[in-house]
Parts: C-alpha cells; structure tokens; sequence
C-alpha cells in the first residue's frame, strides 16, 4: 500500500483514532496528487487492482471531478483511455489480464459513481465523438444481472443529471439534453426499449428485483420517447401480467403500475389520448384495489387508478367532439368507484394526488345545467371519503384529550393534512348545498348512535364537517336557514354528545355553534338552547379549563352579536356565572392554568357587554355592576393591605391574583360607553372612578413590577375612553407613578399613555404635558444616543430593542404633539432647555434615520413647528435661521441627492412629498430669506445650472404642487447625475446686495453670474 492509498484510508477514517491533524495532512496529500497531470492514469491504475471501496470511491470521484473541470483541455490520447477504461468497467471487464478486480462487485455507491463518470462523458461526446456508447452496451448486457443493473444506473443517473425536469437546468444543460433525447430516439430507443422487454420477460420470475429496477428505469423515459414502443400488443399485456398475477413481489407489480401510470400521463392530443386510454382496457385492474390497503403494490395502484380518472377527466374537458366527451365520461364513471373505494381505505398519505382529481372533478358541475344522478352519486361518495379521512385515528384519543407533545403534533398534522379536504367540502356544498346538508345530518346522525370506542373520532368529524360547510355559505343563506340548515341548526344545539367531555369534541362544537350564530339572530327562539350550550357543562363549566376558557370567549362574541337580544335572560345568565365570576376573587386562582389569550376575563368583557347596555334599567345597572366591582376592588386592597407581610412566594402568588383582578375589570369596562357613564347615567361612571383609585394604588405597592404596571396602564387606557374627560383628575397620580421608572420599556407605555391623552383631548391637556413633559424629555435624551441607536449585525439584543422602540415611539409622541397644537408646550420654561437637543435630534433624523417612516415623521413635525413658530416678529429666537441654514439645506437638499434615495421606493416617495411641501412652507412663511440661502449655498454646492435654478424659484412661487414635486425629482435626479455623489460646498461674501423690488430672478441671475465667472 503506497502513501496514497494511506492517505485516502485516513481521510475515510471514522474509528475516532485519527487525529485532525493527521486527517488534514491526508487531505492536502490527496489534493495535491488530484493537481497531478497524469491523475486519471493514477486513478484507473489503482481501480485495476485495489478492492478497498474507499480507494474505489476516492478515485472514481477524482476522476469524476477531472472531467467536469479539465475535459476541454485534456489529450485525445487520454480521452481515449478514460473513455476505454471506464466502459470496461461498467461491462464487468478486468483492464488487464493481471488482476481480477472489478468496480461492479462493489458497493451501490460506487458502482452510482462510475454511472455519473459515464453520463459526463456522454454529455461531452454524445453523440458526435462517442456515438455507440448505447448500442455498445446492449451487447454486453447478456453477461447478466450485474451490467443489467449497471446499464439501469447510467440511465437513471443520465435522466438524473440531465434530461429529467423536476430540477432546475441552464440553458445549455437544456440544450445538450435535447441533443442527446433526438440522437436517442433516432439511433437506439428501439434496441433499448426492446432490451427491457427480453430483459423482463426473462427474469419476471427469477429476479424480480432486477425487473423492478429495469420498469423503473422505463418508466423515467416513458414521457419522452416514441409512445408506440411501449403501448403495443407487445408490452402493455407484459406489464397488466405483472400487475394482475397474484403471487410476483409487490415491487415488481407496483413497478408495473408505474410504467402504465407514464403511459397513461403521457402528454398528447386529447383524440389520440382517448384511443390509448380505451385500449389499456383498465377495467381488469379494478378489482385489485381490494387488496391490502398497507401493500406497496396496491398503493400503486391507486396512484395509477387516479392518474388515469385524471386524463379522462382532462378529455372530457378539452374534447369538442360530443361523442368523444361521453365516451370519456363514461370511462371515468367505470373508474370512480375503484377511486373512491382506495381514499376511503388507503394510507393517508396516498390521498393528496386523489384530492387534486377530485377537487377538478367537482369543478366540472359549476355550471348552470342541473347535476345528473351519477354526479350527485359521486358528490355523495366524496362527502363519504372526505368525513372519512378527516378523522382522528383512536390511537391518538388520550394524547389529544390532555393535549400533550404526541397529542400535539397530532393535532398540528391533522390540521395541515385536513385544509385541502376541507375546501374541497366547501366545494361540494357550494355545487350541491342540498346533498351537503342531508349528508352532515346522517353523519351527525349516525355519530350520535355510533359505539363508544369510536364515538370521539366520529362526531369530532361530523361537527368538523358542519363547521367547514359554513364557509361556503352566503350571509343571506346563514340567516334564512336555506335547505335543510334549519333543522340542523336547531339539532345542533340541543345535542348532548356522549362523548362531550373530550375536548375535541367540546371545542369544535362550540365552534360549531358560534358559527351559525347569524342563523339564531334572526330566529331568537333558539336563544335559550344558545345560552344552555354555553353555560352548562358543555361550555364554561366543562370540566376541562382550556374548553372552559374558549367557551368564555365564544360566548363574549355570542353576546355581541346578539347584545338586546339577551336582556331578559340577563338575570339567568348571571347567576349560572355567579361560580365562574367567583374564581377571580379565590386567592388560588394563580395556580390555575392559563391558555394563553383565553384567561377567563373573557366572561367578564361578556358581562359588561350585557349589563352595559343602555336597555337595562339604571337600578339594575347598578346593582349589577357594584355585585361584580365592590368584592372584584375588595380584594385588591386585601392584597395590597397585605403585601408587606408575604414572603416572595406568597408576593408571587399575590401579584397573579391582581393581575387577574385588572384584567377581569379592564374587560368588564369594555361594555360601558362614554356616553352612558358621563352624561346618562353618572352614577355608573363614579363606580369607574372608584375602582381607577383602588387600582392606582397598585403603582405605589408595585412600582417594579413590570406585569402590574403594564396591566394597570392598560386599565387606564380603558378608562381615558370610558370616562373620557373626567378621568383628567386622576392622570397626574398615574403619571406620577409612571414616572418613577425609567427604563426604555416603561416610558414607552407612558409615552403611548400620553398619545391616547393628546388625540382624544388635544389641547385640554396641555397643562398636564407642560409639567411632565421636562421630566420625559431629560430622561429620554439621557437614555438615547446623540446620533442613532445601533443597528444591523451584532444589534439584536434585548436592550439595543427597546432602545429603538423608545426612539419610535418618542417621535411619535412629539409628532403627535406638534400636530395637535401643543407645540408650545416645547417653549414652556421648564421645557426651553430641551428644545436645542430635541432640534438636533429630530435634524439628524429627518436626514440620516434608516426607517423613512419614521424620517418622514419627522419632517411633518418640522412642517409643523414652521407654520407655528416663524411668524413675524420671531416667536422663537433662532428657530428661523436654524431652519433656513440647516434644515432645509440638510434635509430638503443633501439628504435627497444621497444615491440611497430611492425614487421608485413607495415610502421614499412619501418621504419626499413632505420634503417638497417642506420647502413650499419655508417659502410661504419666511419668504426670500429662505430661498436666497437654499439656491445661493445649497444649490451652488450642487452645481446647479442657472436655467433650473431660475425654473425651481418659480415653480416654488406658483401654486401646482404637483407641478413642483415633479420638477424637483427631475432637478435632485439631474444633479446626481453631475456631482457623482460628492458636494462641493461654496461659500459666498455677502457684497451683493440687491433690492428685492428688481425682482428675485435678477437676484439669482447675478449670483450665477458671479460663480461661473469664478469656475
């Protein structure tokens, strides 16, 4: 053994006692003899005499390797040799007559790699160098099984690297195929095709492995060759022998169906393809599908059975003739009950081709001609195979009750695997509504009557039916009760399942239910079947929580939608919640299970929608309200009474409790309007109040404690619009204690806090801006960087995060505040000092900021602050020249000429639509001194011609604003053009001195004059 094949062994080491080391001196060795000139000739030399496969392998890959790059440049002499050498191989030939080695012998993935060796050399020289390469091989396929297989691999690996379609080919990949496929089909398709033939019928009975190999080969080349040489009386009753006598290998007859199945997909004109389907004479296969369902053979059949229901299906669409189309038809009526006998039966997984035909097949009756008997029939056979497969298996039963891992993933499975069976209902009850009815009512039905040990999976797939169907519905039909939905609507309701427990069931019932609800809205005497569904144990008190909690939800959308229609039941409903409501004030209630937004407050937001309404007397209202607050604030103030005297677990515990309680009044709020608690009845309003007091408490006993804190901000959110003004006196004890964090988290729910404040009471809340506004401000410029917050690699990081999320929302809140009318709050004593940085900032935004939303924000606050504060005399001392020198040459005019402007960017657009109106704006409120700036510094920087100059000054002067946007684009994108991205700023002495009564254009005129003669 010489040092190379050393090498290679430590390259394919996988003991563990080759050090990396060692490994990588061992490859660089390889590499380097790979570099060799006379690699191919090292390479063959050892396949001629070394049985180690790893040596093998190493070397047919080197060479695999050389002739994909080195082919052009490489001798005639030593094309030869390969070419000679390899074919050898792959006809089980020794090179010489020393040694008795031969590659064959080997493993799959050798024997796959000379395969790939050879398909390179018949791309290179097929068929113009090597030109017998085929017809060569055909000979020595007498030698038997071992270059049968051989011959096999090349053609599988030449369809695989070449000529197949499902992987994506360049242009010249496509090409040399093409060459290849015409030089086949002209030179020795036939011999081949007649190869497979001997070879099968030769060895069907002694090795049908190698049979099966050889069909599946086949059936790769089917869809391009001449379609006479396999569909003729020659071969076509070879492959129905195979398929139809019971006792061959199910490899070998599924092979068989799969060559049938290429014919029968074999593209062609829909005439011609009619004959050949009428020839196969499928009928004698139908039979088979009673096989066993698990068998490979009879799963290929059933691929075969709805391929060939597919092409008739396509004949009898694209067939002119009337004749011809019932032909056709009538075959695929032979077809279907073979069809749909195999979905009803077969493995999940060999339904999604089935699917496919059959959602095209019942495309076919959306037409306006009434359905035949058969098409109802074959309707009613699909809604069979649909309620079928849409089943859960039982096996799965407990693991989806309690809903763990296995039950999980199980259920995900189910509901990605049910969507396209589902649609296909929606289909079928859209093309025949009356037949989908009449079908879910018997599967209702019989799921009711059905044994307990399938009683789950069966109604669970009944009521998922109905729930689907509804879908498919008009509003208008929902409502009415088209057909027979007013029977079922009304047996739905007052259905107990025996299996109700289960939460499948329980779940996709009330999800049932809630769905027809439009149905009981306009046929209110189904109200009270209604509330018992959800209020008896098959709803909120169903024994398991997380069907409790989304019964609780479903239930809050029931009531809004029905909402007076449930007055007189008010009293009813409450007291068959009175336990659920009770469980917010139980101080274990932390330890009960969650279900992410199902919580349970849900119930409450239903409460309050009911009891909320203006229909139900004030007394009442009251009554009721008070029933709910008075024990919900009682226990609040238990709980803070007590919080210096818990340990942490117990503090754990407490906080839990609160947070519950918040949430339950927030959603309880929910269904109190502004109008009733401040103008009709106050009453109402003042016990909003007093729990808004209870609950700002919370702030001072909790002040770190971010859950609480965000809870009790949002509760105060709900009362801004519940109260509407006369919650102003409680803002400053909120704010107060809002205040007293810092983090970027907290004031981003304050600074959102304050929005809601500004837009729904503008300038009425100036007075609280002018006292917290200082605060704010110190806080978040000592918390943001002067510049930009970091962003891109490296920058995702919890805190780099809430940094930038503070900066949005602060823009915001100023741009919300400037547009509000409170830009004085910003000039208020407390707040002058803040107003240079806050400039600054909002420059550098409005110019270099990556988000342009949040630029263009910015330039509407400029706008904003411009039309407020450059009045005469100046409102603000510097502000005007701030604008003028800075601004609009910075944001307006270099952040513009960036490169990274993109005009065809939508949000770029907008950005630069409020840049333009930025500049009309400095025009109409500050005049010439702006545009002598603009054009005398910033244009010249530019080296803007004078002829656009002098158009811009008018365009800017005139009243088209979309005359002027249009105009500066072209001027930016022509200045671009000019400076090639850099600016050469230029700097004027003032001793020009013009009076603007000559005209500005003479003014500009002069100036120009002036710098060309100096340039």
């Amino acid at each position: 053994m010489d040092d190379l094949e050393k090498a290679i062994l430590i390259i394919f080491d996988e003991s563990g006692t080759v050090t990396s080391v060692l490994k990588s001196q061992a490859v660089a060795f390889c590499q380097q003899i790979k570099d060799s000139p006379s690699i191919c000739s090292i390479c063959i030399e050892r396949l001629c005499y070394s049985n180690l496969v790893q040596i093998q392998f190493w070397c047919l890959q080197c060479l695999h390797e050389v002739l994909r790059a080195r082919y052009s440049g490489m001798s005639t002499e030593e094309k030869n040799f390969v070419r000679k050498s390899v074919f050898s191989m792959a006809c089980y030939e020794t090179l010489d007559n020393t040694n008795s080695v031969k590659v064959l012998d080997g493993p799959s993935y050798v024997k796959n790699k000379l395969a790939q060796i050879l398909v390179t050399l018949i791309y290179f020289e097929y068929p113009l160098i090597w030109s017998s390469v085929f017809l060569d091989f055909i000979p020595n396929l007498s030698k038997g099984g071992v270059v049968i297989d051989m011959f096999c691999r090349v053609l599988n690996a030449l369809d695989d690297e070449l000529i197949s379609q499902d992987y994506p080919r360049t242009t010249e990949e496509g090409a040399i195929a093409g060459k290849i496929k015409d030089a086949m089909r002209q030179q020795c398709v036939g011999q081949i095709v007649h190869a497979w033939y001997e070879i099968v019928s030769l060895y069907k009975k002694s090795d049908s492995e190698l049979c099966a190999f050889v069909l599946d080969t086949m059936r790769r080349y089917i869809s391009w060759i001449e379609i006479g040489l396999i569909a003729n009386n020659t071969f076509l009753p070879l492959l129905f022998e195979l398929m139809l006598v019971e006792g061959l290998p199910d490899q070998l007859r599924c092979a068989a169906s799969g060559c049938v199945l290429a014919v029968v997909s074999k593209r062609m004109d829909p005439q011609a393809k009619l004959t050949l389907l009428q020839n196969l004479q499928m009928s004698r296969v139908f039979g088979l599908v009673a096989g066993d369902g698990d068998s490979e053979f009879v799963s290929g059949l059933a691929f075969l059975l709805t391929g060939y229901a597919s092409e008739l299906l396509d004949c009898s669409k694209n067939l002119s003739s009337g004749d011809l189309k019932r032909a056709s038809v009538d075959l695929l009526n032979e077809v279907l009950p073979s069809v749909f006998y195999k979905m009803k039966n077969c493995e999940i997984d060999t339904t999604f081709s089935t699917v496919q035909f059959l959602s095209g097949y019942v495309a076919t009756m959306k037409t306006p001609s009434p359905l035949t008997e058969n098409q109802l029939f074959h309707l009613g056979q699909i809604l069979e195979v649909i309620r079928i497969q849409i089943r859960y298996d039982p096996v799965y039963r407990d693991n989806l009750d309690v809903l763990d891992k296995v039950g999980k993933e199980e259920e995900d499975r189910m509901v990605e695997y049910r969507k396209d069976l589902l649609v296909l209902l929606r289909n079928v009850g859209r093309v025949a509504p009356d037949v989908t009815q009449i079908f879910i009512r018997n599967s209702l039905s019989s799921a009711v009557g059905s044994s307990l040990d399938i009683n789950v999976e069966e109604v669970e797939a009944a009521l998922s039916l109905f729930y689907a169907y509804g879908e498919s519905l008009s509003e208008e039909a929902m409502k009415t009760g088209s057909g027979i939905l007013r029977e079922l609507v009304p047996m739905l309701l007052s259905t107990k399942f025996p299996c109700h427990s289960n939460r499948l069931v329980a779940l996709v019932y009330l999800d049932t239910i809630t769905r027809y609800m439009k149905f009981v809205l306009e046929n209110n005497q189904y109200i009270p079947l209604v509330l018992a569904a959800f209020l008896d144990d098959r709803g909120i008190h169903h024994s398991k929580v997380k069907v409790s909690r989304r019964a609780s939800y479903l239930f809050m959308r029931v009531v809004k939608l029905l909402k007076s229609k449930l007055v007189p039941f008010i009293e009813t409903i409450l007291q068959s919640l009175h336990d659920t409501v009770s469980q917010f004030t139980s101080m274990d209630y932390a330890s009960k299970e969650l279900s992410g937004s199902e919580d349970g407050s849900h119930i409450f937001e239903a409460i309050g929608l009911l009891i909320g309404m203006e229909d139900v007397p004030l007394e009442k209202q009251s009554e009721y309200l008070s029933s709910l607050l008075t024990p919900l604030c009682q226990q609040v103030e238990i709980l803070i009474a007590s919080s210096r005297v818990q340990n942490s677990e117990d503090s754990q515990s407490k906080v839990a409790n609160i947070q519950q309680i918040i949430m339950a009044i927030n959603a309880l709020s929910k269904g109190f309007s502004e109008r009733l608690v401040t103008a009709s009845r106050p009453a109402i309003g003042l016990m909003f109040k007093q729990t808004l007091d209870v609950l700002l408490q919370i702030l001072v006993i909790f002040p770190k404690v971010e859950t609480l804190r965000s809870k009790v901000t949002a509760f105060i959110h709900r009362m801004v619009e519940t109260l509407g003004s006369s919650v102003f006196p409680y803002i400053p004890k909120a704010l107060e204690q809002l205040l007293a964090e810092s983090e970027p988290k907290e004031l981003v729910g304050l600074l959102v806090l304050l929005n809601q404040l500004i837009c729904k009471f503008s300038t009425s809340v100036q007075d609280i801006l002018e006292n917290v506004y200082p605060v704010i401000a110190g806080r978040i410029f000592s918390i943001l960087p002067r510049d930009t917050v970091p962003s891109g690699p490296g920058s995702n990081t919890e805190e780099i995060r809430e940094l930038q999320e503070l900066q949005r929302t602060f823009y915001t809140f100023l741009h919300v505040m400037a547009t509000h009318d409170l830009s004085s709050v910003f000039l208020s004593p407390k707040s002058q000092v803040y107003l240079d940085p806050m400039m600054r900032l909002l420059l550098f935004t409005s110019c270099n900021h990556k988000d342009l939303v949040v630029r263009k924000a910015c330039v509407q606050i400029f706008v904003r602050l411009i039309k407020d504060w450059c009045t005469r005399p100046e409102k603000v001392p510097g502000f005007q020249t701030f604008v003028i020198e800075a601004f609009a040459t910075n944001c307006c005019l270099y952040s513009v000429l960036e490169k990274s402007f993109e005009f065809r960017d939508a949000n770029t657009v907008a950005l630069f639509g409020e840049i333009v109106l930025a500049q009309k704006v400095m025009y109409e409120k500050i005049g010439n001194d702006f545009l002598v700036n603009f054009v005398s510094k910033g244009f010249l920087a530019a080296h803007c011609p004078q002829d656009l100059a002098q158009e811009y000054c008018q365009k800017l002067q005139g009243n088209d604003m979309k005359s002027l946007k249009s105009f500066y684009q072209s001027l930016i994108e022509n200045l671009r053009t000019q400076q090639n991205g850099s600016l050469f700023i230029c700097f004027f002495f003032p001793f020009v001195l013009v009076l603007f009564s000559r005209g500005f254009c003479l003014y500009i005129t002069l100036i120009w004059l002036f710098y060309y003669s100096e340039v």
